[in-house]
């Protein structure tokens, strides 16, 4: 049977230690911060994930889903689980106060994400697109709409969803058939969406649509859609639930994973919605939703990672496996475990210095998600958006990647064991790789990465990622403890900046140029950044150690990860800048029938 700890002491060490949340103070939400908070949000956090969600994980991943007549039927225990995580207040956390919300920071909120995608990433789902629902809405909806639907998603009762593909279209959206009318004051919708998240469900009384459809007199294209709210149920004008819509659920996939957590066929016909912003202009609100859930599909991966990880670092250490190569390292044993040979280490290690470093670079995110919104000045709200920009496609394919990558690392430690569903690491595995698909697929990202955000204001975008990096280098450049750290990222940088370079000369007269050697540059920017993090983690590390902390051990282990990383990992951004340089002849030189 799997296990589950929550890494409380390693958010404790970035969020207090790293990143100093408490020197935001001045930020609108922070003036509550303190260590006796942070140090309450992790527990409860982490007592909900590991007492109330995780242990239903495999039940839910075995159980699946019941649909019947249009309706779903969560696995038992989901339902319960819910009321748990609403009644605690959870769904609140980040919103607004006017609407019920808590009104607290998102880089208090990363952790308890981070925590809910690795006990249950099925149950995560649908409170994570209620929260993407929500901020739309709060963005771009009237006062009149906000009031009539925030309270109730906000506390949990209601829940939201996006709804965006449909059958002939995926990424390419100016493709979409669904339509709205005008009919009075609202729209009647019509049209089908596939794929849709948690589109239907018993987990709350209603389900608030966020629907993608056209115009009559819609322009072709992307430039033609615009954005409804679609109630599963209606509702009255004193907010209370009225009759059924028009909105059915057609049928549910049958997939690799995340089997609790249902994806669904959804059919409009003349369902009544409301417009959310302006005519045709729904794709700008649409990507408030998107792009904010670009960033928790990252975490997604992380979180399956972190779990992964812990498992088998427990196997490994128990499973007796053959002798040490340099002889009986533990000779009162049958044989050694499995930890001492070098290939398992180096999976371990790999697996590690993904989760800590990646952990790192979210709540890094989260922070300037909060400037980004927060912040006095807009001068300090542009430059957080900006970081946010360049690094969300970066934070989702890379974290995504490295999820899958690592949790089939962690089923190869397992053995043949792995493979089989009593020990869980399997089904990590499954669940992990849609996260390299759904919003927006990893190739898509990098596209993204360097069609719009490399030369955006004349890379104005990157500077936010390299500036600081090169700064840290410079301020330590005498600083002797350090060079093992500040050298190695400083190559790193050099590769990312060159790289940088060779695709904004070369992908201006060729967009194949760029293209070919998109996913190579979207990793190379990833490793540098993780090298950034990881400097800046050791730089922690050995200040403390300085004055011999208690827990000396932590920090110790902080060193050996971040060596671990700059020697083992980041090395690869050689590799990836020289398949970068070589272009996209040999990619794009065969006939399309050859290939």
């Amino acid at each position: 049977m799997p296990q589950y700890h929550a890494p409380i002491r390693d958010f404790d060490f970035i969020l207090k230690e790293l990143l100093e949340v408490e020197k935001y103070k001045h930020l609108k939400g922070f003036g509550e911060i303190d260590d006796n908070l942070i140090n309450s949000l992790l527990v409860e956090g982490a007592k909900l994930c590991e007492e109330v969600l995780f242990p239903l994980n495999q039940v839910g991943d075995k159980v699946g889903l019941k649909f019947d007549n249009g309706k779903v039927t969560m696995p038992a225990g989901f339902k319960e689980a819910y009321q748990t995580y609403i009644s605690a207040g959870w769904t609140g956390f980040t919103c607004d106060t006017e609407y019920g919300g808590q009104g607290l920071p998102e880089v208090l909120n990363m952790p308890i994400i981070e925590m809910i995608c690795s006990a249950n990433l099925s149950f995560g789902l649908t409170p994570g697109l209620t929260h993407g629902a929500y901020n739309a809405i709060a963005l771009h909806a009237t006062d009149e709409l906000k009031k009539k639907f925030l309270p109730n998603m906000v506390s949990g009762s209601w829940s939201g969803v996006m709804c965006l593909t449909e059958p002939q279209c995926g990424t390419d959206l100016g493709l979409i058939r669904t339509n709205a009318v005008k009919s009075g004051d609202t729209y009647k919708i019509s049209g089908s969406k596939i794929f849709i998240s948690a589109g239907e469900h018993d987990l709350t009384e209603n389900i608030i649509h966020l629907v993608l459809a056209r115009l009559p007199d819609a322009p072709a294209g992307v430039k033609g859609i615009s954005l409804f709210i679609v109630p599963k149920i209606l509702v009255k004008d004193d907010g209370s639930l009225g009759a059924a819509n028009k909105v059915a659920c057609g049928s549910i996939e049958h997939k690799m994973g995340i089997h609790a957590s249902p994806t669904c066929v959804m059919n409009y016909d003349g369902a009544e919605g409301y417009l959310v912003g302006e005519p045709h202009k729904g794709l700008r609100a649409m990507f408030t939703m998107m792009n904010e859930a670009r960033v928790y599909v990252g975490i997604q991966g992380l979180g399956l990672a972190e779990v992964s990880y812990q498992n088998a670092s427990s196997y490994a250490k128990e499973r007796l496996q053959m002798r040490s190569l340099k002889g009986a390292k533990y000779p009162e044993k049958p044989a050694d475990p499995l930890v001492v040979h070098p290939d398992v280490r180096r999976m371990l290690l790999t697996m590690r210095s993904f989760t800590e470093g990646g952990r790192a670079l979210s709540l890094l995110m989260a922070l300037k998600m909060d400037i980004a919104k927060r912040a006095e000045t807009e001068q300090e709200r542009e430059e957080a958006d900006e970081f946010i920009q360049v690094v969300t496609p970066i934070l989702k394919a890379y974290f995504t990647d490295m999820g899958h990558e690592t949790t089939n690392l962690g089923m190869q430690i397992f053995g043949g064991h792995g493979y089989i569903q009593e020990y869980g690491m399997e089904q990590y595995a499954r669940d992990a790789r849609i996260t390299q698909i759904y919003e927006g697929a990893n190739g898509i990202q990098a596209l993204d990465l360097v069609g719009r955000k490399l030369p955006k204001s004349a890379g104005k975008y990157l500077r936010r990622v390299f500036h600081p990096a090169t700064e840290f280098v410079a301020s330590h450049k005498d600083n002797k403890a350090m060079s093992e750290f500040t050298k190695p990222l400083h190559q790193a940088i050099g590769s990312a900046q060159n790289a940088s370079l060779w695709i904004a000369a070369n992908g201006m007269g060729n967009p194949e140029e760029a293209a070919a050697g998109s996913v190579e540059y979207l990793r190379l920017m990833a490793l540098m950044i993780f090298g950034y993090m990881w400097a800046m983690m050791a730089e922690v590390a050995i200040r403390k150690l300085e004055s011999n902390p208690a827990d000396k051990e932590f920090y110790e282990n902080k060193l050996h990860m971040a060596r671990f990383y700059m020697t083992k990992i980041l090395p690869y951004h050689y590799g990836l800048l020289a398949s970068i340089v070589n272009g996209s002849k040999t990619t794009m030189a065969m006939a399309d029938e050859a290939v």
